[in-house]
């Protein structure tokens, strides 16, 4: 691929007026209708009173607003007055404040009176998930439009609509609060941990959900090598594995072989047991699933004649795909589900659409069920452009997956028109662009040999002109500075380290590189190989059609380089392609946000411990998972740093805290990755939310563990 070239000297204003001059022609099409408009969907009233129990908003349909070309804007608001106040509902965990009378839609009150449901009380069962909600007690109907981009936006419902992890965070994502399942308990000694269930609570089909269905998932799908083969790291424990025993219908209890202190924020986050049926389903797994339903097309409890008959009646190879396939929470409309809406009409359509759950277990505080909101409605976009224009034409209700933080000035231009505001999340994690080395790289020596030099490192780091990039890109939103969390996370090493080899002084960065022995440079001013072979060139890999214009911002760090005397190739390629690379170890550096490394020991995006993404080297990702059996054993500071990590999960949570203080002063020291931009709202923090809409707050965490924006609690939204 070519490199394209940005002028080093490209100010702010020339990049807006580049960007709105581009996006203002493209507008045109989507206001001539060129672009297929997404499936329309109730669109909601002018505000009324809503005292409890709540009246049905009656759906209209209106077309969406075109928006008309439109010139820079004179001003942008400084960052600072669209980030709000962090602010979020509230689960209620004191039993004595629960309703005790229910609520529910008209729609379900209906198929209650035909006799085609039961009663309210009996679907939520008696104890329900009560949560407040953040400013009043909503309205039921209507639906929530947003955009995703086809079957691989998964994550874009989960998102959206797919809540149904084992324990989750209250809204400022640094407690663990009940969610699926009512409580839980950690032993005092750290080694067995207790949920407990909801007792009456039910799958969207009306069947009871019990131990027997987490019994069912740990027995015959994580156990069973055929479905769910090697273990899950966070089902094991210093290498071995946990146990899972029912207690009673309502009770599971986990056993460790030794003390496992992190194990409520796993069930929390994304990972496995915890990770919930919306996401894990697909790959049986997620800490369980509807065993009366899926029975049916496993291998212990249909013969073989049978289960094959299935097998090729449904049009698959085996029994494992088949079943893997009902389990898909997106794609198959008849899987039993907990969350608070169920996909009727499959992703792979053009429209994925999810209905409200009428055995959902979430009510308000005064016994309302929710969801308030009908309908979640996703229109497939062409590409993330197309995405861009129908959210700033209004065409979406709730959008912050894939919107871009560039087209900023283009969103607040058309604000008033499209009815919908703007909300800039920042997040707590340190970059956006976070450039890694890949220290296990075999291709080239000479390259492996600087990349593997700690001074290198720091010297590149030092060559980069982050205010330039933050007044470019992220139009003076973001903070600059190194890959460190924000200084107010639990684990910051310090507000020294956000600055730490992470300002830019390109004359220091000289005099380092002159001093390792990178003195000599050709006609161009660009250094020399010592092998005598020719330039330095260093490659840089972006994913094409992303977030956020990782290519443009390394594009920009290219140019800079020229300072330092470093020629950089930037090469672009498609993600799936770039992501092969990477477990190949066939990469130098990459580009790419380290989001939620805010909760260090949640993530892979600190430290090389997942083999599929080992970006600052795969060879001892491999070498960490195998137990130093195979790969390349790291340099001493990085194992210590993987050691520190392998521990942490297992002690007290003071001693975590403080080693995940150590490894990211290591992470700082050793500039294993370039921090550039972040505490900023470019990965997923733009929010566009209809006026209409109630119970949106000002600002809201983010990040994949917290499934952002799902502690806005988007059960409690309604149209006013």
């Amino acid at each position: 691929m070519s490199r394209r070239k940005i002028s080093r000297t490209m100010t702010r204003r020339e990049f807006l007026q580049t960007a709105a001059a581009t996006a203002a022609g493209t507008i045109v099409l989507v206001a001539c209708g060129q672009p297929p408009k997404p499936t329309e969907t109730p669109v909601p009233p002018r505000p009324t009173a809503t005292p409890p129990p709540p009246t049905a908003v009656p759906p209209t349909a209106v077309p969406p607003t075109p928006v008309p070309p439109t010139a820079v804007p004179t001003k942008v608001p400084a960052g600072k007055e669209l980030i709000g106040a962090l602010e979020g509902p509230e689960i209620v965990t004191d039993t004595t404040k629960w309703p005790t009378t229910f609520n529910e839609s008209p729609a379900l009150a209906e198929l209650v009176k035909a006799g085609k449901l039961p009663a309210v009380k009996d679907r939520v069962g008696q104890e329900p998930l009560v949560v407040k909600p953040l400013h009043e007690i909503g309205k039921y109907g209507g639906s929530i439009r947003r955009g995703f981009t086809g079957t691989g936006d998964l994550w874009n419902g989960v998102r959206a609509a797919g809540h149904d992890t084992l324990l989750y965070w209250d809204y400022a994502a640094d407690k663990v609060v009940p969610n699926i399942a009512r409580d839980f308990k950690m032993a005092d000694d750290g080694k067995s941990f207790t949920l407990y269930l909801r007792k009456g609570m039910k799958w969207s089909d009306g069947a009871p959900f019990t131990a027997d269905d987490f019994m069912f998932w740990y027995e015959d799908m994580s156990e069973n090598e055929d479905l769910t083969p090697g273990d899950s790291i966070t089902m094991l424990v210093h290498d071995k594995k946990l146990t899972m025993e029912k207690v009673d219908d309502y009770t599971v209890k986990y056993t460790f072989p030794d003390t496992y202190y992190m194990f409520p924020q796993i069930l929390a986050g994304n990972k496995d047991p915890g990770g919930g049926q919306a996401y894990w389903g697909r790959n049986c797994k997620g800490g369980y699933a509807p065993a009366h339903y899926l029975k049916q097309f496993h291998a212990k409890y249909v013969s073989k004649e049978e289960l094959d008959k299935k097998v090729k009646d449904a049009g698959y190879d085996n029994w494992v795909k088949m079943i893997k396939a009902r389990s898909h929470w997106a794609l198959n409309p008849e899987l039993p589900v907990v969350t608070a809406w169920k996909t009727v009409t499959p992703m792979n359509q053009t429209t994925w659409t999810l209905e409200r759950n009428p055995y959902s277990i979430w009510v308000d505080t005064a016994g309302n069920q929710l969801p308030y909101i009908d309908k979640v409605v996703l229109t497939v976009a062409e590409n993330l452009e197309v995405l861009n224009l129908r959210a700033i034409a209004g065409e979406y209700d709730l959008q912050e997956r894939h919107v871009d933080l560039g087209k900023l000035p283009l969103f607040l231009e058309n604000r008033a028109k499209g009815a919908y505001d703007v909300h800039l999340d920042t997040a707590a994690f340190g970059s956006d662009c976070a450039i890694s080395f890949n220290l296990t790289y075999e291709k080239d020596p000479e390259i492996a040999k600087w990349f593997n030099n700690a001074d290198f490192r720091r010297a590149l780091s030092l060559g980069i002109e982050r205010d330039q990039l933050n007044q470019t890109f992220w139009l003076n939103t973001g903070t600059p500075g190194s890959v460190a969390p924000a200084e107010t996370n639990r684990y910051s090493p310090g507000p020294e380290y956000r600055t730490l080899w992470s300002t830019y002084d390109p004359q220091k960065a000289n005099q380092m590189l002159d001093a390792i022995g990178l003195a000599q440079k050709d006609s161009e001013g660009f250094r020399l190989r010592t092998d005598g072979k020719g330039r330095l060139t260093l490659e840089g890999m972006s994913y094409a059609g992303q977030f956020f214009q990782y290519t443009q911002v390394l594009e920009m760090v290219r140019q800079q380089y020229k300072a330092i005397g470093i020629d950089l190739f930037v090469l672009e390629v498609e993600r799936g392609l770039g992501e092969e690379r990477v477990a190949s170890n066939d990469f130098q550096m990459l580009i790419w946000p380290n989001d939620a490394s805010d909760e260090i020991f949640l993530t892979d995006e600190v430290l090389p411990i997942s083999e599929d993404w080992g970006r600052s080297g795969p060879l001892f990702a491999t070498w960490y998972v195998s137990g130093g059996k195979k790969g390349a054993e790291p340099p001493p500071r990085m194992k210590e740093a993987l050691e520190m990590f392998r521990k942490a999960p297992f002690v007290p949570p003071e001693e975590s805290i403080r080693l995940g203080k150590e490894i990211w002063k290591i992470v700082c020291e050793e500039v294993y990755v370039m921090g550039t931009v972040g505490l900023a709202a470019a990965t997923g923090g733009v929010r566009i939310a209809k006026t209409a809409l109630g119970n949106v707050p000002a600002r809201t965490m983010i990040g994949p563990h917290v499934r952002s924006p799902g502690l806005i609690r988007p059960e409690t939204l309604f149209w006013k």
